[in-house]
């Protein structure tokens, strides 16, 4: 497992997050409309949002498991499975990464208390 500033270094690649999560929600989008058979992601819309939303509960609960493990490596696997499924679910209700990059620059300024009491009203 490397770190981002170090996979950068060795690589002499500059990727930032937002860039990589739209390229990939690009591929999902294409993909939706695959052969079930030939994709994976094809596959999940096929089965339809509920077979999405298990996967995306089954992933963040192999997150947890992975990070009371304690294994960096499994952790980041885990968690990139998380954010993947996460994306495909975001796809099947019309959303995309950029709205969720949206919500979190909203928050900045933002106590965590305060974000959470506003919410209430």
């Amino acid at each position: 497992m490397k770190c981002t500033a170090r996979a950068e270094a060795e690589t002499g690649r500059v990727t930032s997050m937002s860039d990589t999560l739209e390229k990939l929600a690009a591929v999902i989008e294409q993909r939706k409309q695959a052969d079930p058979d030939a994709s994976y992601v094809a596959g999940l819309y096929a089965k339809g949002l509920d077979e999405i939303l298990k996967k995306v509960g089954e992933e963040a609960t192999e997150t947890v498991i992975a990070a009371k493990g304690g294994d960096a490596a499994q952790l980041v696997h885990e968690t990139a499975d998380l954010w993947f499924h996460t994306l495909v679910m975001l796809a099947a209700r019309g959303l995309g990464p950029g709205d969720i990059l949206h919500e979190l620059e909203g928050r900045f300024g933002l106590s965590g208390l305060e974000e959470k009491a506003a919410r209430k009203k």
